[in-house]
C-alpha cells in the first residue's frame, strides 16, 4: 500500500511517499509561490515522477501545514484528510526516533513545541505564531542586514564565543539593533551569534511552557542551521537530536497517518 503526506508550509511544500507505512519511496520539495495550490501540485507531480507512480496508485493522501486546506479534496492532489502540524510532527518524529518526548519544530514563519505521548500521540503543545523573531524568517532578515548569505549565518555564529544581548521580540527592532552593532564595528561573527542566541532564547521560552522531557528532537528547516543548535541546547539544558531529513518530518507523519487510516477501513 502506498500513501502520501503533503506538508504545505509557509515557504516550502514537502512530499513523502510511503510504502506499507514504513518504507520511504521518495521525498520532494519546492518553493511555495503566490499560487499555493499550484506550487503544491508541482511538487506532488515531481514526487510521482521520481517514484515512477501515478496518482491512482496512491491509496490515501493526508495534508498538513498552513496550506493544507487548499489541497483538501481538491484535484489533482485531492487529499482525503487534513491534520494539524503538531499531530503530523509527533507522528513523524516518533516513527524515526521512538524515544522522543519533546519535538521542537522551527520553520520559516512559525515555531512549535510538542510533548509526545504513547505511539506518537500529542500530550500537549505550544505555538509561536505572532512574530517571525521565533522562526526561520528572522535569520533570513538578519542575514540581509549583515549582507551575508542565509546559509552562512550558522557557520559565522559558530566562530564567535562572545555574548552580546539582543532584543528578539520583534524583527524590526532586532534589525535596528543589528545595524547599530554594525556601526559599532562589532564583527559579523559576533552579531550572527547574538542573533542565534536571541532566537534560541525565544524558542526555549516557548517550549518550556509545556515542559521539556528527553529525548528532545529538533525538526523543521531551521534544524539544518548549525548555529542554532548550540544556544538552544544551552537554553534547554538538554541534548538536541536532529533526524537526517528534519524538514520532512511533518510530511512523513502525514503519510503514516494516511496509512493508519487505510488500515482502519
Amino acid at each position: 500500500m502506498i500513501t502520501a503526506g503533503v506538508d504545505v508550509g509557509a515557504k516550502y511544500s514537502k512530499i513523502v511517499l510511503l510504502e506499507d507505512g514504513k518504507n520511504i519511496l521518495t521525498r520532494a520539495n519546492g518553493v511555495v509561490g503566490f499560487d499555493v495550490g499550484k506550487s503544491a501540485v508541482e511538487v506532488f507531480e515531481k514526487a510521482l515522477v521520481d517514484a515512477n507512480l501515478k496518482r491512482d496508485q496512491i491509496s490515501q493522501i493526508v495534508a498538513t501545514g498552513m496550506g493544507r486546506k487548499i489541497i483538501h479534496k481538491n484535484p489533482p492532489i485531492n487529499a482525503g484528510e487534513i491534520v494539524p502540524e503538531v499531530i503530523a510532527d509527533a507522528k513523524g518524529v516518533f516513527h524515526l526516533i521512538p524515544t522522543v518526548k519533546t519535538v521542537i519544530d522551527v520553520g520559516a514563519e512559525e515555531g512549535r513545541g510538542v510533548k509526545v505521548g504513547e505511539k506518537g500521540g500529542v500530550k500537549d503543545f505550544v505555538i509561536n505564531e505572532r512574530c517571525a523573531a521565533g522562526a526561520g524568517t528572522f535569520i533570513e532578515t538578519m542575514a540581509r542586514a549583515l549582507e551575508v548569505r542565509v546559509e552562512d549565518m550558522g557557520p559565522l555564529a559558530l566562530k564567535s564565543t562572545n555574548v552580546i544581548p539582543m532584543n528578539a521580540q520583534c524583527c524590526v527592532f532586532a534589525e535596528s539593533e543589528v545595524v547599530t552593532l554594525i556601526h559599532a564595528k562589532v564583527s559579523k561573527e559576533d552579531v550572527a551569534k547574538a542573533i542565534h542566541d536571541a532566537m534560541a532564547g525565544r524558542i526555549a521560552s516557548m517550549v518550556l511552557r509545556v515542559g521539556v522531557e528527553k529525548d528532545v528532537v529538533l525538526v523543521g528547516g531551521v534544524a539544518r542551521n548549525p548555529g542554532f543548535i548550540p544556544p538552544l541546547k544551552k537554553e534547554l539544558n538538554a541534548e538536541i537530536l536532529v533526524p537526517e531529513y528534519p524538514e520532512y518530518t511533518g510530511a512523513l507523519g502525514a503519510a503514516i497517518i494516511a496509512f493508519e487510516m487505510e488500515g482502519q477501513k
